[in-house]
């Protein structure tokens, strides 16, 4: 941890630089790009019903969309106000009225016809809803009868047969430790949180090798690093604010460098709305583009590293900081001999980077001060994240750019407040203020007063399959209780995990609106619960943004859907109903009693308890964790981690795959075309020369599969790495293999191998053993 203190947001200079700019046409006019204002008035106008709640929402609360930490319009990075599309996008979701009981009651086929984006628009959830096996439509009950039906079936079951989980959608860190403490308190570790299917490799990675799983440093820090390396990450889509901290990372001379399959135009150029000169001219962003394979990453860190220690032999001191390395870091020896052990041949194939290339970035970066590297899901979700992110962790611990201004580790995070999530112990593998090991498990049962279960919980995706053992079997899934999320929509092979969702006993979605899982069956109940947004909670809460910031988000006066509760309530509710005689160690008056209770047991959150006006703030950890080198491990040093080349097996002939976002946040889509390259759902991205040597076309219908499913789109040529395809997410996730999992942190696996055809050669062979004889071409990839 550090001692230094966040010092607060700075100013941009406000002088044209037009050596940045895209072009000397105004707006942008002509190009392929964002349209901001006209993307304003329409949230505007979506919101016409309710424009001055919607409006004391922006300037009081504190943003639910990405975890850049907007409170109000002010961040602590930058001067002046600060929205963005995403955030104008999410806003509806908290204005809505609640949806219309004829709508709401209607034949559950009907409801079926539509999309979740279509669901999302119909409103709230306005009071409990169940519906039984055979029943045509949703009835309306009582809290009370719904949190009875559901406390007396958890009484009947092994606790290792049910099972919480809770999305990131605008829940606080209140919400969280709730619900970490009721389901142990219920007796069950099942509990699982969205960071599982996002950056829970970040937080392992991190851990095992500086000691502690969050962002070193703080986005001011951007602004004047020498270099600032984007790896994975398309923060001007996922997190749009973020390219006013890197126009004025330009503007101080930063170099931006992104790592990435694709050369995303998004990365490369934008008009920056709230800068005049940036929403007039645009700004260049990207200094160099590096486009290594999908799951390159870590042969082309190899790479960068095998030049260091090559340039380190023919002149010493050269390359590594051998100061820092000698007080604060280990394994050095180690990581050279994995290092070096690698063929320039086998670098080279792996990541589709030519050691030349590799040299360049190794080059910069060896003489330079200061760098800042960010990561987001190209690096997290693969079944080899947590080493992709400890080959990271290893470029900047032989650097030393740790632990001081202008350098660091981030793990942007794409949701408001799931750095929270685990912090609070709404986790498998952790406890408030630390994990599931001995000691921080009974320090947590003193202040918690009651036993905590030492067996292992299940992540997410086993959770799920778990839903398909025998009905005598001890873990056997029979009740699941969901906050918000559509796992149809988030996991791989969407058919495999509606048979598993299919096959609950009873299953609970606690949520804002509806989706396409809430409409599916279950073998004796579908419990429906309205939640409130974290706007409306009575006493507030609070979320942690990606730099550890810790945020009060007031309640707002506005209107209210009458039935919906606070969740951490209804939490506690159920928690009293099935165990009644010890219901004074669960019970919490108000949501000030959380945070008093989460100064005591989360170390790094006390003072959360003084936090109680808008604009109330902290930062734990301070400015830069590992200040001057030192790391909260056992020896205060780094860990230098070698790691493995990963096997990425294909055919001669065949792609890779991944998945991508376009004009959406998380799952939810908000338009069918990205603003970026105007591709639409079912466009497939891939290189044009790869197009011409399969006689495909651009705009030609083509079908992408292997054995576990089939992608129908079209053929969209963009600057993709040659060898490597992409599709929209969740669209393509029929492609992406179940049940493969990250070894440490448990993130599914998003990226396999495919064959890209023709739709006329793949269907005129539909009545033949010609697919699965193609499919076996594949080489299955190891678990």
């Amino acid at each position: 941890m550090g001692n230094t203190k966040h010092t607060g947001p700075i100013k941009i200079s406000k002088k044209p630089d037009p050596k940045l700019w895209v072009s000397k046409v105004p707006f942008g006019l002509g190009k392929v790009k964002p349209h901001h204002i006209r993307d304003t008035m329409k949230v505007v106008w979506e919101n016409k019903d309710n424009l001055p709640y919607a409006t004391r929402i922006l300037t009081q609360g504190v943003c639910d969309g990405c975890a850049l930490g907007v409170s109000g319009l002010q961040d602590q990075t930058l001067k002046g106000p600060h929205v963005c599309t995403t955030r104008l996008n999410v806003l509806r979701l908290n204005t809505m009225s609640a949806i219309k009981e004829d709508i709401l009651h209607a034949d559950i086929d009907d409801l079926r016809k539509m999309s979740s984006t279509e669901l999302r628009k119909l409103g709230r959830i306005p009071y409990p809803l169940m519906r039984k096996p055979g029943e045509r439509k949703f009835s309306r009950i009582t809290w009370d009868a719904a949190l009875d039906k559901i406390s007396d079936k958890m009484k009947t079951l092994n606790p290792k047969q049910f099972a919480f989980y809770t999305t990131s959608r605008g829940i606080t860190n209140e919400v969280y430790y709730t619900l970490g403490k009721v389901a142990r308190f219920l007796g069950t570790n099942n509990v699982d949180n969205a960071s599982r299917i996002c950056h829970s490799p970040s937080k392992t990675a991190l851990s095992r090798s500086i000691g502690v799983g969050a962002s070193t440093c703080n986005y001011k820090d951007w602004i004047g690093t020498d270099v600032l390396v984007f790896w994975g990450s398309v923060a001007a889509n996922n997190q749009p604010v973020s390219t006013k901290y890197m126009y004025a990372a330009k503007r101080k001379g930063t170099k931006i460098i992104i790592i990435n399959p694709y050369h995303e135009p998004a990365m490369d150029k934008y008009w920056v709305p709230s800068i005049p000169e940036s929403a007039l001219f645009g700004t260049k962003i990207a200094d160099d583009f590096f486009q290594v394979n999908i799951g390159g990453d870590i042969a082309f860190m190899h790479g960068i590293m095998k030049h260091w220690f090559e340039m380190e032999k023919n002149r010493p001191g050269s390359a590594l900081n051998h100061e820092f390395i000698e007080k604060h870091v280990n394994n050095l020896d180690d990581l050279r001999t994995k290092v070096t052990s690698f063929s320039w041949e086998q670098l080279v194939q792996s990541s589709g980077i030519s050691k030349e290339r590799m040299l360049e970035l190794a080059e910069l970066l060896a003489n330079s001060s200061s760098a800042v590297f960010v990561w987001s899901m190209g690096l997290t979700q693969h079944r080899f994240g947590t080493d992709n992110i400890s080959q990271v962790a290893n470029l900047a611990l032989l650097q030393g750019f740790l632990g001081r201004e202008h350098c660091g580790l981030m793990p942007i995070r794409g949701h408001s407040g799931v750095q929270g999530s685990a912090e609070m112990g709404a986790d498998p593998f952790s406890l408030p203020g630390g994990g599931m090991d001995e000691v921080n498990r009974g320090r947590i049962e003193k202040i918690w007063g009651f036993d905590i279960p030492e067996w292992q919980g299940d992540i997410v995706g086993v959770t799920l399959e778990n839903a398909l053992l025998p009905e005598d079997h001890a873990r056997k899934l029979k009740l699941y209780y969901m906050s918000g999320g559509n796992f149809l929509e988030t996991m791989p092979d969407p058919d495999f995990v509606r048979q598993t969702l299919e096959n609950i006993d009873i299953r609970i979605h606690q949520d804002i609106i509806l989706n396409t899982s809430t409409l599916l069956d279950a073998k004796e109940a579908v419990i429906v619960l309205p939640a409130m947004t974290r706007y409306e909670q009575p006493g507030g809460g609070t979320s942690t943004s990606t730099e550890r910031m810790v945020y009060f988000s007031p309640e707002i006066k506005g209107p209210r859907i009458e039935e919906a509760r606070p969740e951490w309530e209804v939490y506690v509710d159920l928690a009293k109903r099935v165990n009644p005689e010890k219901k004074e160690l669960i019970d919490f008056e108000d949501a000030y009693a959380i945070r008093e209770e989460i100064s005591k047991a989360a170390p790094n959150y006390y003072g959360i308890d003084n936090l109680k006006k808008k604009g109330d703030l902290f930062q734990w950890g301070g400015a830069w964790l590992c200040e001057d080198g030192i790391c909260p491990t056992s020896d205060g040093k780094g860990n230098l981690i070698p790691v493995e080349l990963p096997e990425l097996r294909k055919p001669e002939g065949h792609f890779y795959v991944t998945t991508r976002r376009g004009k959406q946040f998380n799952s939810m889509i908000y338009h069918d075309k990205d603003p970026f390259n105007s591709a639409d759902r079912y466009d497939v991205l891939f290189n044009e020369k790869d197009g011409s040597e399969l006689g495909i076309k651009e705009g030609e219908a083509i079908v992408v599969y292997n054995q576990h499913g089939s992608f129908t789109g079209r053929a969209k040529f963009e600057p993709v790495r040659s060898g490597n395809v992409e599709v929209h997410w969740p669209e393509g996730n029929s492609l992406i293999p179940k049940g493969v999992y990250e070894s440490f942190a448990g993130i599914p696996e998003y990226n396999t191998a495919v064959i890209v055809e023709k739709a006329e050669t793949y269907f005129a062979h539909k009545d033949t053993k010609y697919v699965e004889k193609r499919v076996e071409e594949l080489e299955m990839e190891p678990n």
